[in-house]
């Protein structure tokens, strides 16, 4: 384990591959491309535009961050057909509102110098009849959502018999979020002669199924990468209780500073309830994810972007339409569902050639195997590095603050400031006292807000490991109403507070509440550890134990019987843990609220 908190933040240089100018897009397009920065093409970028702009059917597998929309974006704008600035000549499909707008957004500025493109976004959670009037406009090139695409095609107002060119951005992402039958169904009114493309960053058997079936000897394009996962990004992780995380996730964003940082949840409740604990403590952070209202999203998307906000709380899905360059951080509340969706939080930040950091907050055994899963899928290295303590975080705020003197001092930012001395030892006051009152006034001020982490203390142990001393009950809000079993108990217990299993004695389960016997020396830190726990997807409320309770039972009795049996707890853990879960594809489907 890393003795320092602050752990290094490698940067690495972006390698030249190809000029924009070199890939045969027409001069307008490189001209706007230049204007907005960018001169290099990526890798991914190098390999596709050629092949597109020859009418190639191309799949492009590329991580999140390589550039994959102007890789098919520029060609797609270098191809439309002036005389039929009226037809949709190109259709683009994306998986979520976010992504639709961004790559329409990007059109727009790679068409800066030709007039006669034309493009739309069309997506769920927009008015509807205002789409219908640009599209009545005319518009050649069409970037949707599939759900919204198949509504316009079924009232008439958007024709694809002219179509040209189809393109799926993010195809894996639609396919887990069950769009594979709007997809199906809108290439059958797409003309059989005509470009399709698909840009994902996995090839799943799915994928496969749609470039064998809709694809003419389709060319596969990708980016060869030492590792699944992002090299500019140095990822860590911290071990805490469970239900400290809010607060170990506070001391993260204090310590570190972010300018830009991305928070991702599993749910949406969770997004919820963090950012309102956030804001609560003062940070500037917003949540986004697919229950908000599309005016909602778009504002909370704009003010990150400006700066306005500069922390994003969001679910996987509803960042998937986020492309912001300045990201410098990105937390992981809680361990993503899929391994893959690692690859794209992390992806969000280290873009650019910038280097970026990743810190993942992990409780309990279970998430850290779950973590050590995701190393070895990844291929990389996740440094386990201990949580900042509040003298830490002090401590670097002052460096801070005397390097910040220090600059000024050498820059002469304040010339004032030697009259302002004057005046004050006219007072009496010595330049020292002057000196160290206003130092410690700045530094006061600067540390104020830093929380207390209490790291768990443990108590001491017998010889068999167990706590010693005498025990006493808590009390758990869930009782048999709730269909809990002893096991799920337990294994809450253990992955919250860190105690071995056998430290925890009988556990009795009635109707609406849970007792179990605990030792009484760890009592606050099992009920801190505890607090803010679900169990079985059940919110728990869980305080020491009032009613009668057992004589004699001291040094952690292992008589975990439940009430009402004679049933060994170990046992029973032993046969659920070790039933073997199938897995259809069906636990990745997402509903379509997202569209």
């Amino acid at each position: 384990m890393s003795e320092s908190v602050f752990c290094p933040m490698p940067c690495y240089g972006k390698e030249k591959i190809m000029l924009f100018s070199e890939l045969g897009l027409p001069q307008e397009i490189v001209r706007a491309v230049e204007e907005m920065g960018y001169e290099e093409a990526t890798e991914i970028q190098a390999k596709a535009i050629p092949l597109l702009l020859e009418g190639k059917d191309v799949v492009g597998r590329s991580q999140t961050g390589t550039g994959k929309t102007a890789a098919f974006g520029l060609p797609a704008v270098a191809m439309i057909d002036p005389e039929g600035y009226r037809r949709v000549q190109t259709l683009i499909l994306c998986p979520t509102r976010e992504l639709a707008m961004q790559a329409s957004q990007e059109i727009e500025k790679f068409s800066k110098y030709l007039p006669y493109v034309k493009s739309c976004a069309i997506y769920g959670g927009a008015d509807i009849e205002r789409q219908i009037v640009q599209l009545k406009k005319g518009a050649n090139i069409v970037v949707g959502t599939p759900g919204r695409v198949m509504d316009h095609i079924r009232r008439h107002t958007l024709h694809l018999e002219e179509l040209r060119s189809v393109i799926l951005d993010e195809a894996d992402e639609m396919l887990n979020m069950g769009f594979r039958e709007d997809i199906e169904e809108i290439l059958q009114y797409i003309p059989e002669e005509r470009q399709t493309v698909l840009f994902s960053a996995t090839m799943p058997p799915q994928i496969m199924a749609i470039t064998g079936e809709y694809q003419r000897d389709p060319i596969v394009v990708g980016v060869e990468q030492k590792s699944r996962t992002v090299e500019s990004v140095a990822q860590f992780y911290y071990e805490v209780p469970m239900g400290r995380k809010t607060d170990a996730l506070q001391m993260l964003l204090i310590a570190f500073e972010p300018k830009l940082s991305m928070i991702f949840c599993n749910t949406k409740a969770m997004v919820d309830e963090l950012t309102e604990n956030l804001v609560a403590k003062g940070f500037k952070a917003a949540g986004l994810h697919g229950d908000m209202k599309q005016q909602s999203r778009t504002q909370v998307l704009n003010a990150f972007k400006s700066g306005r906000i500069n922390i994003l709380i969001a679910t996987d899905v509803a960042a998937r339409g986020i492309d912001v360059d300045d990201v410098d951080a990105v937390f992981n509340y809680d361990i993503p569902q899929d391994n893959e969706y690692y690859i794209h939080r992390i992806g969000r930040t280290g873009r650019a050639g910038r280097s970026g950091s990743a810190y993942t907050i992990v409780s309990g055994r279970k998430q850290v195997y779950e973590l050590k899963d995701i190393a070895r899928f990844t291929k990389a290295d996740i440094i386990r590095c201990d949580l900042p303590t509040r003298d830490d975080v002090i401590e670097k705020k002052t460096q801070r603050v005397l390097d910040k003197v220090c600059d000024y001092i050498t820059t002469e930012k304040y010339p004032n400031g030697a009259e302002l001395l004057e005046r004050l030892t006219e007072r009496g006051y010595s330049a020292e006292q002057i000196a160290a009152t206003l130092l410690g006034m700045r530094i006061s001020k600067e540390t104020r807000t830093v929380p207390e982490f209490i790291k768990p203390v443990f108590r001491p142990r017998d010889e068999k490991g167990r706590s010693k001393g005498s025990s006493c009950k808590i009390e758990i809000s869930l009782g048999r109403q709730n269909r809990i079993a002893p096991n799920f108990i337990l294994g809450a217990l253990v992955d919250a507070t860190g105690m071995a299993g056998k430290n925890f004695g009988k556990i009795d389960i009635y109707d609406r509440y849970t007792t179990v016997e605990v030792p009484e020396a760890d009592l606050d830190h099992i009920i801190d550890s505890m607090t803010g726990t679900k169990i079985n997807g059940q919110k728990i409320k869980i305080k020491r134990y009032e009613g009668k309770q057992s004589e004699g039972r001291q040094n952690g009795s292992s008589d975990r019987r439940r009430s009402g049996g004679e049933k060994d707890y170990r046992s029973l853990r032993r046969k659920n843990t070790g039933r073997a879960r199938k897995f259809d594809g069906s636990q990745n489907k997402k509903r379509k609220q997202y569209n």
